[in-house]
């Protein structure tokens, strides 16, 4: 009993971390939609991580240049597999409905234990399996109002597929790895690849300063600091329960939509909100039937 209470009170911070970056990720929807009013999906996308990317190589140049190859290594190839994914959400995105692409995009929940099943034969318990059901049910919820499968919702499968990888190979390798400079490395792979998918067609930069501000605080909070705050949390905790923790992000940007983007409460948001939230409190709340064991990959085993 006592195993339990330490294994959850170490996970409680790592959690309130996780949750704090998608409440960071759901706030940047309603700024996005202006945004892409000015300039293409790839163009924010290269010149966020650009951003990003610059005031990394500025601010942490004499750190960076000690950093060990495989680290570099490991955050370049997850940068990667992570733009893979913001492109073929964004390229989705033009041929389905954007709430179908939420829901499709939120089944990383589902595609993440199955990577560590096939990837690392991580074991999934059947408490994470309900979690994952009720997460998946409450997705659904808040954001289907009808579904077709086409192009557009293939292409975004395939994006949540490669969030899926890049869930599991984070929590994988961010527990033997330096987790700070491992999530800084990833912003260059992110803007290396988005930039190469931006360039065929010229990139265009925000025409005004409201829509620059919305652009830095994308690049430095929800871009930088959310990505090296995520790559921690994972060192801490599985690839799993971050996967499920992490599909409050529709549940945050719903909140933030009704605050500041004149949207309405409704029994979806509700329903489907609660569905999410108990999915989480599932997971993470309640006590494991029998204790991990001890070693680096343990806490992949959920």
């Amino acid at each position: 009993m006592n195993r339990n209470v330490q294994q959850h009170s170490a996970s409680t911070l790592p959690t309130i971390a996780l949750i704090g970056v998608t409440a960071v990720w759901g706030s940047t929807f309603f700024m996005i939609k202006g945004l892409l009013e000015e300039i293409s999906a790839l163009d924010f996308l290269s010149v966020r991580f650009v951003l990003a990317s610059m005031v990394c190589a500025i601010v942490m140049f004499p750190k960076l240049r000690k950093v060990a190859r495989r680290t570099w290594l490991r955050g370049l190839t997850l940068g990667l597999i992570y733009g893979t994914a913001q492109v073929f959400q964004t390229v989705g995105l033009k041929y389905t409905d954007a709430s179908v692409s939420g829901f499709i995009t939120g089944m990383y929940v589902v595609l993440t234990p199955i990577v560590l099943l096939l990837l690392f034969k991580v074991q999934i318990s059947p408490k994470v399996w309900g979690a994952v059901l009720l997460a998946t049910i409450g997705i659904a919820v808040l954001s289907l109002t009808g579904f077709a499968i086409g192009v557009g919702e293939f292409i975004t499968f395939l994006g949540s597929a490669f969030y899926a990888v890049h869930i599991a190979f984070l929590g994988k390798w961010a527990k033997d790895d330096d987790p700070f400079m491992l999530g800084i490395i990833q912003v260059f792979g992110i803007a290396l690849l988005c930039t190469l998918g931006a360039l065929p067609g010229g990139i265009g930069l925000p025409q005004s300063g409201s829509s620059w501000l919305a652009l830095i605080y994308m690049a430095l909070v929800a871009g930088l600091a959310a990505l090296v705050t995520q790559t921690w949390a994972q060192s801490k905790i599985s690839a799993t329960s971050a996967a499920i923790i992490m599909t409050t992000e529709p549940v945050f940007a719903s909140l933030f939509a009704i605050l500041f983007g004149g949207e309405n409460l409704t029994l979806r948001l509700l329903i489907g909100g609660s569905l999410i939230l108990s999915a989480m409190f599932l997971t993470e709340l309640t006590p494991s039937k029998k204790p991990e064991p001890d070693g680096p990959d343990a806490a992949e085993t959920v």
